[in-house]
């Protein structure tokens, strides 16, 4: 008479199925934390970003462009203390729009060329491009491991009428 149950190598097979199964759970699992903890990074990032861009941008709005300073740095205190910023400004320079005058058929007159090179000399004075930099540093990287960055850039405008800037 036979006696009902499983057999050693049926239990090692179902064994096997369950082990193989549990791995790729985990394996599953294992991704999506990753990225979870990838998109938390990025979110928080983002709002930093957004955050020290528009205390920049109340900070210089009724300031004439030359008092943005052309570097600063810190960080976001206790809350955040993987994180830093970074600011860099500089004026803009464009390129010389009289050339695309003179291309022309018949040329330019010395009045238009005047007039162009006006126009590029007080934008340039008027505009200052201002890039705000957010770095992550996780505890425990090396310093020769770059940070993670992102970065925002933004125009401040100087009104001719001194009314200060704008972004």
């Amino acid at each position: 008479m036979r006696k009902k149950g499983f057999t050693l190598i049926e239990t090692l097979i179902a064994m096997m199925i369950l082990a193989g199964a549990l791995i790729v759970l985990g394996n599953s699992w294992s991704g999506s934390l990753n990225s979870i903890r990838k998109s938390r990074l990025v979110s928080t990032m983002s709002l930093l970003l957004q955050r020290k861009m528009t205390e920049m941008e109340l900070k210089y709005k009724d300031r004439p462009t030359s008092e943005i300073p052309e570097e600063d740095e810190g960080d976001f205190g206790e809350d955040y203390p993987e994180y830093t910023w970074k600011l860099e400004s500089r004026e803009i320079t464009l390129p010389d729009m009289s050339s695309a005058l003179t291309a022309r058929d018949g040329g330019a007159t010395e009045q238009e060329i005047m007039i162009v090179k006006k126009i590029q000399e007080t934008i340039e004075k008027a505009v200052k491009e201002m890039r705000i930099t957010v770095l992550y540093r996780r505890p425990g990287d090396s310093e020769e491991k770059p940070p993670y960055k992102h970065s925002l850039t933004t125009y401040m405008v100087e009104y001719l009428d001194g009314g200060g800037i704008t972004p």
